[in-house]
Formats: C-alpha cells, sequence, structure tokens
C-alpha cells in the first residue's frame, strides 16, 4: 500500500540529508518522469519531488482533477510535513507554473509557509490581460486541437500520428486544460511572498507577460530567456543551465534561510 506521499510524488533520488527540496509541477498532459530525473542531475545537496496527478501513471484509473483547488488540496495534504521540514522551492512549466502560484498562494495564506524559491516557465501570470484574453484551448473541435497541439511542439510525432495512442493522450492534455481554463485568480493588491521568483521561457515560443509575475513577490524578480519554442526546456543543454541556475538559487538560500 502506497503512503499518500508516494502516491502524489515520484522521487528518483531520495536524499534525506539533501538541503533543500524541488517540488516539480507537469505541464498540461505531462507526467512525473521528466522531472523525476532531474533527481539525478542536480547537485547533491538538493531533493527532487515530481508531483503525480491523477488520471496518469500508476493513478492511470483515478478520474482526473476538476479543479485546481483540488489539486492544490492533494498535494499540501500529502507533503504538508515534508514541507515544514526543510527549505522548498517550486518550480512548474506552463500548466505547472500555474499550479505552483495556486500552491505557493495556498501554503502562505493558509499555512504561513514560503517556498525560498519559486522558479515558472513558459507561461503568463494568471491574472495577467494577456491569459485572460487567450482564446480557450478546450473548446476547439480536435482537428484544430491537433494543430495547435502540433504547433506548440513537444509532443512526440509518434503520439501525433498513432490514432489509438492519441485517443489515450488527449483526454489527460484536456483535463488539465479543462483545470487551467477553469483557474481564476485576482491580481495581488500586494505581494504576498517575499522569496525571489525566477521565469523562464522559450525566445520562439509565443509572447507571455512573464512581467506580471512580479506582482505576487517583494523579493528578487529575474526573467531568463532561452533559445527554443514552448518545450525550449527539453533541449539538454537549456536543462543542464536550468539545473544549474536552480542549484545555485537553492544553495545561496540555503545560507539564508539558516
Amino acid at each position: 500500500m502506497l503512503s499518500r506521499m508516494e502516491k502524489v510524488v515520484n522521487c528518483f533520488s531520495k536524499r534525506p540529508d539533501a538541503a533543500a527540496r524541488l517540488l516539480c509541477f507537469p505541464w498540461a498532459g505531462g507526467g512525473s518522469i521528466h522531472y523525476a530525473r532531474w533527481g539525478n542531475l542536480i547537485s547533491s545537496s538538493v531533493e527532487v519531488y515530481a508531483v503525480k496527478l491523477p488520471g496518469r501513471e500508476s493513478r492511470a484509473k483515478e478520474p482526473f482533477a476538476q479543479s485546481m483547488q483540488q489539486i492544490v488540496d492533494e498535494v499540501v495534504s500529502a507533503l504538508l510535513p515534508e514541507l515544514k521540514e526543510k527549505p522548498f522551492a517550486l518550480f512548474g512549466h506552463s500548466f505547472g507554473a500555474m499550479t505552483c502560484y495556486a500552491t505557493a498562494e495556498y501554503l502562505k495564506r493558509v499555512h504561513c509557509l514560503e517556498p525560498v524559491h519559486l522558479f515558472l516557465s513558459g507561461v503568463s501570470a494568471p491574472y495577467s490581460e494577456t491569459r485572460l484574453r487567450a482564446p480557450k484551448k478546450s473548446e476547439l473541435s480536435d482537428d484544430e486541437f491537433l494543430h495547435w497541439l502540433t504547433a506548440v511542439g513537444g509532443t512526440p510525432p509518434e503520439i501525433l500520428a498513432n490514432p489509438d495512442i492519441l485517443k489515450l493522450f488527449l483526454p489527460v492534455l484536456k483535463a488539465d486544460l479543462h483545470v487551467v481554463e477553469s483557474y481564476k485568480c485576482s491580481k495581488p493588491e500586494s505581494p504576498f511572498l517575499s522569496c525571489p521568483v525566477t521565469c523562464f521561457d522559450g525566445k520562439e515560443d509565443i509572447p507571455h507577460d512573464l512581467q506580471a509575475w512580479k506582482e505576487m513577490t517583494s523579493g528578487e524578480f529575474t526573467v531568463q530567456m532561452f533559445p527554443g519554442s514552448h518545450f525550449y526546456l527539453k533541449d539538454s543543454s537549456n536543462e543542464k543551465v536550468i539545473l544549474d541556475l536552480i542549484t545555485k538559487h537553492l544553495e545561496t538560500a540555503e545560507i539564508d534561510y539558516l
């Protein structure tokens, strides 16, 4: 019988003595494996927890999450003891960045807990005009949806070319898009975090309003652009730079935390 934490988190490299934890949230339709492998690539001072959402991987038989709050509630209730135990940071790309934001806001408001760093990638802030004006992907026809999926990139061609695999993959992706498109939050009246926030994005992706993320923190805010489009972070050279930056930030944060 899996513990609640093992059900919700994939951790390839357990490091009980690590100075900090990095909690990573998947992109829409994504699983935990991409981030779980970071545990084998990153400095031994960091332990990586990759979030597993319902409806995929070992949780394939579970119904999809219906709302952002449902995801946040499950993650926080499963991981609260670990988050209280030592410094932690959050990382999310696209849909995962939205989940990061919702989790950080909830942890601060309900548990007075704050990450030592927030890493947000590939998406406009949830309360930005750019995001609010964006057309809803979950309302596209199947043909339009596939056209969009191909244009965005990042989905293996063998999935797009195989109708049977596509039939399994599309419901997961559309369920996540439904969650993010129905997620509403107001622009913060004042910053609710004091930790640094770092935004990453691909130079060839559609423009995102990254500056709007600054509204959430009184701490340092930085943006770093990488070569590539929406899934720039799958490129191994970009990935190395990202992991080096995360390590540097977390090792510095550990000193501040102590």
